[in-house]
């Protein structure tokens, strides 16, 4: 046997030795870091042929009685059931909400701009870009939470940019007299193009009609070199009390019959097809796969195919 050097015999000692070291005493509290909290990354990028693609977290929060927003036409028992089938407490849930930039090479084009435009901004700068950088807007659909970053203190947040959204949304909210819409969309109507199901808003990037959660919601399919992706926005506001149970009333949307009808149409295409989505309200990166389960669906959440 070969004998050890004193040395590396007292080092190695010395390691296995220390986990009995004593912690108490003023001294060692000192070198305890307090509590910070949970985190949640805020950027997250892969591929998607030769696009680049980034989801970003601009806002989450923790919110009561979701029951009051999702599976709203269930039983307390069945929301339970599927809760804990889930793993989740069927009391609370954590909203997310996640624009999406596209750099398809050509332009960067971001879908949607969450709450407010300092958080909008500050995002795409974690994300290595600049608001001017930013080529075209895409607007999926007018709720506050899409819209809410267009403006900043009444001058465009995206100075560069051109706007793109569904004629039916803008039409919508044009006849209803919504200041949010007002303030927010309405300034930037001269630089719109308006379009319909399956117009072609860059090359390899096509609209999709998914009506219901509201009158002219839109979603947004990519293709590049032999890949797809699928942008579905408010398609599915919750991966279980929405995604897995289509037909679950969700408060948000304004036709739930038809949202119904749309999620269980578009998500079946997207689990027959394994084509992977984000979903602007999944649990952030908002990245996955779904795949039938049942009379409903199951979300499988992105790992590294995308990374690959």
């Amino acid at each position: 046997m070969t004998t050890l050097p004193v040395s590396r015999r007292a080092a190695l000692a010395g390691l296995v030795a220390a986990p009995a070291l004593s912690l108490s005493g003023a001294s060692a509290t000192a070198q305890i870091a307090a509590n910070q909290g949970p985190q949640v990354p805020r950027v997250n990028r892969f591929g998607v042929g030769d696009f680049e693609v980034t989801t970003m977290l601009v806002a989450t929060r923790t919110a009561e009685d979701p029951q009051g927003t999702f599976g709203m036409n269930v039983s307390a028992e069945d929301f339970a059931a599927a809760s804990a089938a889930a793993l989740i407490p069927a009391d609370k849930s954590q909203f997310f909400f996640h624009p999406t930039l596209v750099n398809t090479g050509a332009e960067l084009i971001l879908f949607d701009t969450g709450l407010n435009a300092a958080a909008m901004t500050q995002a795409i700068e974690m994300a290595g870009y600049s608001a001017d950088a930013v080529t075209h807007v895409v607007l999926t659909h007018m709720h506050g939470d899409h819209i809410g970053g267009l403006m900043n203190d009444g001058a465009e947040t995206f100075a560069n940019a051109a706007y793109i959204t569904g004629q039916v949304e803008y039409d919508h909210w044009a006849a209803a007299g919504n200041e949010r819409f007002d303030s927010m969309v309405k300034p930037l109507a001269e630089k719109m193009t308006f379009i319909g199901d399956e117009a072609s808003i860059a090359s390899g990037i096509t609209s999709i009609a998914a009506f219901g959660h509201t009158p002219g919601h839109m979603a947004y399919r990519l293709e590049s070199n032999g890949q797809q992706f699928v942008i579905f926005a408010d398609l599915a506001n919750h991966y279980v009390w929405s995604l897995a149970h289509p037909d679950w009333e969700v408060r948000f949307d304004m036709d739930k019959s038809a949202a119904a009808a749309t999620r269980r149409r578009l998500l079946g295409l997207l689990a027959t097809d394994k084509i992977p989505f984000v979903g602007y309200h999944m649990p952030f990166p908002g990245v996955g796969y779904v795949e039938t389960r049942g009379d409903g669906f199951h979300y499988v959440p992105h790992s590294y195919q995308l990374l690959l």
